[in-house]
């Protein structure tokens, strides 16, 4: 309906929000079948005809044009989560979906949005509580095989499942590579930026490995340049190594023509200057992220020097980082004249260029500053070694934050089963008016487990009937000395399993991430009961005179 003195529609009450709940319904439908080890792909398609092919939620999301600005709250919900923790990206979005859902249900049978928001908000607050009290499996750094079966957990949903023991030592060993110590809190950080993941098509998956050192896809600026430099010393440029040429819109004008070979001449002796002042400051690797011409190749050439042109600003960064260099954008100095400065240059042990697959790459090992990694990822073609990427990704996110959180959560459903069972019991103790959404919230939680057995084609109920009297026999136990608590789905054999033995990980930040968005864009989208779309403007036409 069109409001008064609004130009544009109206939607109020339960057409608004049956409308955000179908919206937010059909995104979590789209990456449902993707969850868990025996998730499906997706393939997508743009306008272009590029295609993806993922499992990973964030990703899916994020191609999809989403129209409805309810489902544009979920899709954000995603790529939040895939910021802050890097994985779980599509359990947060199936869980708020299904928090919508009941809520939904809830307030068509006249309970008070107000009353499931309270409701939703404490459910969350003691889901929370309870994952850190009674849940969590504390570990420490030397807890190789705990990381690598965390990595491994997030990587069996992944098209790398089958060769997740490769890959995850991959993970767990450049995460601890890159360790440094934060300068203001003095915990150990991790920071995976350090850690460049290169893909090179061609051979197997198996061939994938870990470089200790920082790899870029580049060739030499020019061929006859030395292929290896000892003792590196690194000058990284932000400056043009061309033949000097005058500025736009200076103008010269030449009175004598012998003259004119001399603005040429000292347009060549400007460069050489420049790569002399380079050379001898002790620089043997030169980057620069704009271009060097072949007279600047000449005298690189001479002095036996590697020289890199259009290195990417990302990739200069890290590498100035890493071997202690300043990135320099000017030769210029303070008296007018042009220096550089010996402190500006980076160090490394060597740096050489060697051929994988069908490009160039140029390997820095033994950096001064700070470690980095490198993973080379080899695939059959392009679309298999994207998707090896942000595997990768997600599994170095979640060493990340098991190193950094220092605990780790059983996963396969188990965690959801056990607040589920939690929060059921603690709604019936709670005697106001909130008791039927904290016990709506209980039973939204085991959508997860569903799911993951439902993509698994095993008995979702049978399933979750077994773990359900697991799980209460855990919370009615004093000491549960079985760790019946620990309790989740083996989906490759479709029984219930102790996971925590079996080594079905997740970080427990995730999982405490996840319930906390999923309820906040729950809550968000609950609170909404108008919708005023805006019609645009009309703009008149100039008229005639």
């Amino acid at each position: 309906m069109s409001a008064v003195g609004i130009r544009g529609e109206r939607d109020q009450g339960q057409d608004v929000r049956t409308s955000n709940v179908t919206a937010v319904m059909a995104i979590a439908n789209v990456v449902k079948t993707s969850l868990g080890p025996q998730g499906l792909d997706k393939m997508l398609v743009d306008e272009i005809g590029d295609v993806v092919i993922t499992n990973d939620g964030a990703t899916i999301l994020k191609q999809l044009e989403v129209e409805h600005p309810a489902a544009k709250v979920i899709v954000e919900l995603s790529q939040l989560q895939d910021k802050e923790v890097g994985d779980g990206t599509t359990s947060v979005v199936v869980l708020a979906a299904e928090l919508l859902r009941r809520a939904n249900e809830l307030i068509k049978i006249k309970v008070h949005p107000t009353t499931i928001i309270s409701g939703y908000k404490l459910a969350a607050r003691q889901a929370v509580k309870y994952i850190q009290s009674h849940l969590v499996h504390k570990i420490t750094e030397d807890d190789t095989e705990i990381l690598i079966n965390a990595a491994k957990t997030s990587m069996n949903s992944k098209v790398i499942g089958p060769e997740s023991h490769i890959f995850a030592k991959l993970a767990v060993d450049s995460v601890r590579l890159i360790k440094s110590q934060g300068l203001i809190s003095g915990k150990a950080k991790y920071p995976i930026q350090s850690i460049n993941i290169v893909k090179s098509h061609g051979q197997s998956v198996n061939q994938s490995e870990m470089v200790k050192g920082y790899v870029i896809q580049l060739q030499r600026a020019s061929q006859q340049m030395v292929t290896k430099v000892k003792n590196a010393k690194i000058a990284c440029l932000d400056i043009n190594l061309n033949k000097f040429k005058m500025q736009m819109g200076v103008q010269i004008l030449v009175d004598d023509p012998n003259n004119l070979e001399k603005i040429r001449k000292k347009e060549m002796d400007v460069l050489k200057e420049r790569i002399q002042l380079l050379l001898s400051a002790g620089a043997n690797v030169i980057l620069t992220s704009k271009g060097m011409d072949d007279l600047a190749n000449k005298y690189l050439v001479e002095a036996g020097a590697i020289g890199l042109r259009r290195v990417p600003k990302e990739h200069l960064r890290r590498i100035a980082k890493a071997s202690g260099a300043k990135v320099v954008t000017t030769f210029a100095n303070e008296e007018t004249g042009e220096s550089f400065d010996v402190t500006c240059l980076g160090e490394a042990e060597e740096v050489y260029e060697e051929a994988i697959g069908d490009n160039d790459y140029i390997f820095f090992k033994g950096m001064k500053k700070e470690q980095s990694a490198s993973i080379i990822v080899r695939g059959a073609n392009e679309l298999m070694t994207d998707e090896i990427e942000r595997s990768l990704h997600d599994s170095l996110c979640v060493v990340k934050r098991t190193l950094e959180s220092g605990s780790v959560v059983a996963g396969g459903g188990a965690v959801e089963m056990a607040l589920s069972i939690y929060l059921d019991d603690y709604s019936r103790k709670i005697d106001s008016n909130e008791q039927i959404a904290i016990a709506e919230f209980a039973e939204a939680l085991t959508s997860i487990p569903k799911i993951l057995a439902t993509n698994a084609a095993k008995d979702s109920i049978d399933l979750i009937s077994k773990l359900r009297v697991l799980h209460s026999k855990s919370q009615q136990l004093e000491v549960d000395e079985k760790g019946y608590k620990f309790s989740g789905l083996d989906l490759i054999k479709g029984e219930v399993r102790h996971n925590l033995r079996h080594g079905v990980l997740e970080p427990t930040v995730s999982k405490i991430k996840a319930i906390k968005f999923a309820t906040e864009a729950a809550i968000t989208i609950l609170r909404i009961d108008d919708m005023i779309k805006l019609e645009p403007k009309k703009e008149q036409m100039p008229g005639r005179h």
